[in-house]
């Protein structure tokens, strides 16, 4: 399933969304085929090691970073062109509502914080792992999380491909991001329960997309109580 929009229009400019996404790819672009290192040296200074920051030592090459600053460096890193895009399709599909939602800069925090959320969980479930971990979906996740809480009844219109059979439908909002944490889930426990790696950080998705849900809850704008005017 792959989303392509959703039939919840937003009631301002997400600027701040868009920022996040222009920021993404124009830091892929750089750090890809104009930064003055090679792709593996990039990654391993600039991606965020869970062994590094458990044990606070670096691991060589050295960062271009302090250590805790990976776990933000990271979130604007991607493993490739299909990596970085089909995480800007889900940011901007569902990222402005919630922007419209908590506003500006409570925005921005918010996605932050779920990306910094979601890379210490997955450090906690990884805490040897020298393995390094970069990209936007542990934020991302956070978004979907508060998009699923908001507007779990918004249709999203979603491209269906299996095998020969090709449709797009409309799907509301809490089937297709119930169904992505579900994966998410139970990816992330049977691999943590194998022991094999699989290249995809899982539990840094739930992290996220958990962190969504509780943030959501507590930034939420509330709606003012218009009272009914006493006549005099």
């Amino acid at each position: 399933m792959i989303p392509l929009k959703d039939d919840n229009p937003s009631g301002t400019v997400p600027v701040v969304n868009i920022f996040l996404i222009i920021t993404n790819i124009a830091v892929f672009i750089y750090l890809n085929y104009l930064a003055p290192f090679t792709s593996h040296s990039i990654i391993i200074r600039l991606g965020f090691i869970p062994y590094e920051l458990s044990h606070f030592t670096d691991i060589y090459p050295q960062n271009l970073v302090p250590i805790p600053m990976t776990i933000i460096t990271a979130m604007f890193m991607h493993g490739g062109w299909l990596h970085l895009l089909s995480n800007m399709l889900y940011l901007w599909i569902f990222g402005d509502n919630i922007e419209d939602i908590l506003g500006h800069v409570k925005y921005l925090f918010f996605y932050l914080i779920c990306g910094i959320s979601a890379t210490l969980v997955h450090g906690f479930i990884n805490i040897n792992s020298q393995i390094p971990t970069l990209g936007a979906s542990g934020a991302i996740a956070g978004v979907l999380g508060a998009y699923m809480f908001l507007f779990p009844r918004s249709r999203i219109k979603t491209l269906i491909i299996l095998f020969i059979f090709i449709q797009i439908i409309h799907i509301p909002a809490v089937i297709i991001l119930g169904y992505w944490i579900l994966i998410q889930i139970l990816s992330g426990f049977a691999e943590y329960g194998s022991q094999a790696g699989g290249g995809i950080a899982w539990f840094a998705h739930i992290g996220g997309f958990v962190s969504g849900l509780i943030l959501i809850i507590i930034m939420k704008r509330r709606k003012k109580v218009q009272y009914p005017k006493k006549r005099r």
